[in-house]
């Protein structure tokens, strides 16, 4: 396969090459955040003042260069890294089809990166991967022992990320989610509600069914995960519920107050993209929810929150 040959040209360095200092923190831990620009990472920070035991190194591209080897092993050396929670990643879809190389350099490599450092520290890491590992024709809940079918560039970096943190890494816990959508950055909940205050109409794809998560209950989650303990594997967490995208766009406007704007139904053979789309990503969440002993809100719920702060 494509994602384990991928993986197999990443050789770690050496205790000797990474310069790694014994010992570790005292207290709580140190724990390194990536992207923590995007979505989930700023929800991650939003939350980090509930947890002041912990030291939090918040970085993005511009304080760390996750495709730079080196710098990484440097980093988790110096800071004494105990677990790194992976928000990077490259998550434009359809560019991903015509950009593969910096999608699986970002996707795959760089998971495989952090998960080799933080393991000589004895370390753990959470990466965070998705619903596209998945080819959809599912009719029933995916749970997390469904063999994977990507069918898509993006989704088979993933997948191949998910690998190979599992393989550098033996306290690896990956966490796939789905329809992300937060406060902050751009997502699907901020546009319908920017193109239903413009157009008078609008077509979105009805054919096409999942679960929304927002990411301040998947934050949430990942915190409640680091009190517990890692328990390494995989899981899937979304909010709870199924839905369409057209159902999800008349949830949207409905929630905002916005009625002057007809959403119409479209098939997905209507709007063709260059990436394919899982016809059905609902996620199963049954593991999750038990080994953590966790509740999971219903998609409207959560949706109505991030709403009400934009």
């Amino acid at each position: 396969m494509e994602q384990e040959k991928n993986i197999s040209q990443f050789q770690p360095l050496s205790a000797e090459q990474s310069s790694l200092p014994s010992g570790g923190a005292g207290g709580g831990l140190n724990i390194l955040i990536t992207g923590c620009n995007g979505q989930l990472g700023n929800e991650m920070q939003r939350l980090q003042a509930e947890h002041p035991e912990h030291n939090w190194i918040n970085t993005d591209v511009e304080e760390l260069d996750i495709t730079d080897q080196l710098a990484i092993e440097q980093m988790v050396a110096e800071k004494k890294i105990d677990g790194i929670v992976n928000c990077a990643a490259y998550t434009a879809v359809d560019k991903a089809e015509s950009n593969k190389e910096l999608c699986t350099t970002l996707n795959t490599v760089a998971p495989s990166y952090l998960a080799a450092a933080v393991e000589k520290r004895g370390g753990w890491i959470i990466q965070i991967s998705t619903d596209y590992v998945f080819n959809g024709t599912k009719h029933t809940p995916y749970v997390e022992t469904d063999t994977p079918a990507p069918d898509s560039v993006y989704g088979s970096t993933k997948l191949a990320g998910e690998l190979g943190v599992s393989k550098f890494c033996s306290k690896a816990m990956i966490i796939r989610t789905a329809w992300l959508y937060s406060f902050y950055g751009n997502n699907f909940v901020k546009t319908m509600i920017r193109l239903g205050k413009e157009k008078e109409q609008l077509g979105v794809i009805f054919d096409q069914i999942g679960t929304p998560t927002y990411a301040r209950d998947l934050a949430r989650v990942i915190m409640t995960v680091i009190e517990k303990g890692i328990k390494p594997g995989v899981y899937h967490f979304s909010n709870e519920g199924v839905i369409s995208w057209y159902d999800f766009t008349k949830a949207i406007h409905r929630i905002a107050g916005i009625n002057t704007c007809k959403v119409l139904p479209l098939h997905t053979s209507e709007y063709p993209t260059p990436a394919n789309r899982p016809a059905y990503s609902v996620l199963d969440k049954t593991k999750i929810k038990e080994t953590y002993g966790i509740e999971i809100p219903y998609w409207e719920e959560s949706l109505k929150e991030c709403i009400s702060k934009l």
